[in-house]
């Protein structure tokens, strides 16, 4: 079982940022030998190893909460996906679209289920310390510095209606980093954001522990905050960087 330690040191390196079907993150993905993944060699989607031992985050995330959230949440919601697209293909096939509206909702839902959490099991991967470089620059020319920043974040995630996430994006067209709120999966992002780090605010994702006490829970989980990984993922979403 891998230590804490070990846990952080190996996801330090946890490379570019999730920028799907974007030719300067596969260059930045074999930049850094890491690329966010989404499929398996069949293409079909399917939740990658987590990058660390359930117990790795202990005593902030206890192990039996990732546990279940890795099994029971972000696998079950590739496995959806799937069989989403399978039923729109039945429908393309058979010329049946009864129940496009439908599959068309479950796939945005479980498919951006599926992408947030890989998204997030990098997100929680470091020591919370602040950001540096490029990224802390950008931080403080959109938000004056990382203290306000870091306020804006954890008072949008903390106020997400229900079930949802707090999101740092950047986006290309604008240049703009962005704090959004997204309610269940898929609602109330910005078209083109690409996320840099997500904060999972799903019950299932803290309340074993801190049951309804959200606030508690954010301030903790602040102190895991990957500012490395998030940096990295700022970098490959630079419109600048460009395959030759």
């Amino acid at each position: 079982m891998a230590t804490r330690r070990d846990f952080l040191h190996k996801t330090t390196a946890v490379g570019a940022g999730l920028v799907l079907a974007s030719a300067d993150a596969l260059q930045a993905a074999e930049e850094t030998a890491y690329s966010d993944k989404l499929v398996d060699a069949d293409g079909k989607y399917s939740a990658a190893p987590l990058p660390f031992a359930y117990d790795a985050l202990e005593p902030i995330i206890d192990a039996r909460t990732v546990e279940v959230h890795y099994n029971f949440h972000h696998k079950p919601a590739a496995v959806a996906a799937n069989k989403a697209e399978e039923a729109l293909a039945k429908a393309r096939d058979s010329n049946d679209f009864a129940l496009a509206k439908f599959y068309e909702k479950e796939l945005a839902f479980q498919l951006s289920s599926h992408i947030l959490h890989t998204i997030y099991w990098t997100s929680i991967s470091g020591k919370g310390a602040e950001p540096k470089g490029e990224l802390a620059k950008a931080i403080d020319k959109n938000f004056g510095s990382y203290a306000r920043f870091k306020a804006q974040l954890f008072a949008a995630t903390l106020a997400v209606e229900a079930s949802g996430w707090g999101v740092v994006g950047y986006h290309p067209t604008t240049g703009k980093l962005m704090v959004l709120q997204c309610e269940n999966h898929q609602k109330l992002t910005a078209w083109g954001i690409q996320p840099i780090l997500v904060l999972d605010v799903f019950e299932h994702a803290y309340y074993l522990r801190y049951q309804n006490k959200r606030n508690e829970y954010l301030t903790q989980l602040f102190t895991l905050l990957n500012w490395e990984n998030a940096a990295q993922r700022f970098s490959a979403a630079q419109p600048t960087r460009r395959l030759t």
